[in-house]
């Protein structure tokens, strides 16, 4: 029953520690904006079902996924066949049509059917090539397609995470449902319409040359393009710019891309590569010094300056009439990185916050509830030392607000739950330990040995219920998704604290008592 100094300073410390880091939950902010800037200011967020908020299922175009595989094989054995010096014959397709489940082409010369088959088959180990005279048929394995599916729905989640949460919402949900599809929900967002548009661009970006040889036309219909180029269309100018196919440095080398602002206060872009492409981009640079560079995203150039100097340093800037908003939201795109497919809204809607308000009222009811009826009958139960008990259930409660605080959890109904949970749980140790005082009491044991055995004796009973309920909870965590998390997380955390409250706070309460000398009575 003796604690040492320190155990006594760090046993209020940790107090401290909750009611400080509790409080900004129940301060209006006004008075926090007044705190000092050492004062804590985490509050616990709110999940979609407290707050309101958007949710949509979104669904990736696994047939862009394939279709860009086919294509990839097609262009490699394009430049294969030429790279061998195997002809092949002059319908050769540009790219293979949407739905596509094989590479098909048509050899020249028949007669070199055998080699062909032999440089192709070495191109991807993944498809299988069979020629048939002079047809050529190029089919990926079932395996490979599934593997490049589920790699694009886990890139896509990825990505989609990171564009959500550089927008400013915090704590949004997104997870795989299924084969091709990622739900998401943002907690506090009431229009998502924002949100869709980023997640509706695919964000792929390339580096490449204008074709100063073709001029520049308002119709995209009347153009023909010069071979090895295309006409693609100008955010600056609204006409049509021809580019050439050949992407001199690609999007995926690209490493940071921020807001910023030139001499004239106005809004661009300025971007990083890394080592790799920080080389091709300054070799680019300087062999086509005094012509245009078009910066090309999802088939749009949104600029096209001139290259009036090498540029070497691995950085540049993207410049045009962007407003800031644009310029951030270009920026965001570039560092999450491109979509490996495009991604459709199949299903969308919004919590209101009255629906959230409800909620709140009627899960803070039932914990102040179940926490009254605790009180009342520990206090009736327990007398002295069920007052004891309260107290540990009301220091149990302040901490587990201050740990949701700091670790910036998730609050949702479920976790409501687990509040209230944990408050009929934080007073399971306090009753095994004063069951056991009771039993040497009993027996005509002397208080501070009742007192003493009783703790001891009850510490292997409550460290193994403990023990169970975050086993339990840490499966529940693992395999559970949204709001099971929101639940196992306030369950695993409720059950620490209140072994803290039970084993350790009420202990030196009741020593402290007792070195006083006062008289604490326990009903027999």
């Amino acid at each position: 029953m003796n604690f040492p100094k320190w155990k006594e300073i760090l046993i209020a410390c940790v107090c401290a520690f909750g009611v400080l880091f509790s409080l900004p939950n129940i301060l209006p902010q006004s008075v926090l904006n007044k705190l000092p800037d050492w004062m804590p200011n985490q509050k616990v967020s709110l999940g979609l079902d407290l707050q309101g908020g958007a949710h949509l299922l979104l669904e990736v175009d696994l047939d862009s996924v394939v279709n860009d595989y086919l294509n990839q094989t097609l262009d490699s054995a394009r430049v294969t066949l030429r790279k061998e010096s195997i002809p092949y014959a002059a319908n050769f397709p540009k790219a293979m049509p949407k739905g596509s489940t094989a590479v098909e082409f048509d050899l020249k010369d028949s007669s070199k059917a055998g080699r062909a088959k032999a440089v192709l088959s070495s191109i991807d180990s993944d498809f299988k090539v069979d020629i048939v005279g002079a047809h050529v048929t190029m089919t990926p394995t079932d395996a490979a397609l599934q593997k490049k599916k589920y790699d694009a729905v886990d890139r896509s989640v990825e990505i989609v995470r990171k564009r959500v949460d550089e927008t400013g919402t915090r704590e949004a949900n997104v997870q795989r449902q299924g084969d091709d599809r990622i739900l998401l929900q943002i907690p506090g967002l009431q229009d998502p319409s924002h949100v869709k548009t980023l997640l509706g661009r695919t964000a792929k970006m390339t580096f490449r040359l204008v074709d100063e040889e073709a001029p520049e036309i308002l119709d995209k219909k009347k153009a023909v393009a010069p071979v090895g180029s295309i006409y693609l269309e100008s955010a600056e100018s609204g006409k049509y710019i021809a580019v050439k196919k050949q992407v001199l440095v690609g999007g995926e080398t690209l490493v940071d891309a921020r807001l910023s602002y030139d001499e004239y206060n106005r809004p661009e872009v300025s971007f990083k590569f890394n080592k790799q492409g920080a080389k091709k981009f300054g070799d680019a640079t300087k062999e086509n010094v005094g012509r245009r560079f078009a910066i090309v995203l999802d088939n749009e150039v949104i600029s096209a300056p001139n290259i009036n100097e090498p540029i070497t340093g691995g950085s540049g800037r993207i410049t045009g009439q962007f407003t800031a908003e644009r310029a951030q939201d270009l920026a965001l795109l570039l560092r999450a990185g491109a979509l490996p497919a495009p991604l459709n809204v199949i299903e969308e809607k919004t919590v209101g916050p009255d629906l959230g308000a409800d909620s709140i009222r009627s899960g803070v009811l039932a914990t102040l509830l179940s926490g009254v009826f605790v009180l009342v009958f520990m206090f009736m139960w327990y007398m002295s030392f069920g007052m004891i008990a309260n107290i540990a259930v009301v220091v149990n409660l302040i901490l587990l607000i201050a740990g949701l605080s700091c670790l910036q959890a998730t609050l949702t109904l479920p976790g409501i739950a687990g509040i209230a949970l944990t408050v009929g749980m934080a007073v399971d140790a306090n009753v095994l330990i004063n069951e056991r005082i009771k039993e040497h009491l009993r027996r005509g044991e002397k208080w501070v040995k009742a007192v003493e055995e009783g703790y001891n004796l009850a510490m292997t009973s409550i460290v193994d219920t403990n023990l169970n309920t975050i086993i339990g909870m840490l499966c529940l965590y693992q395999f559970g998704t949204g709001p099971v998390k929101g639940f196992a997380i306030t369950t695993i955390l409720g059950t620490v604290i209140s072994f803290f409250t039970s084993t350790t706070l009420t202990r030196y309460i009741v020593s402290t008592l007792m070195r006083l000398k006062y008289r604490i009575s326990i009903p027999m």
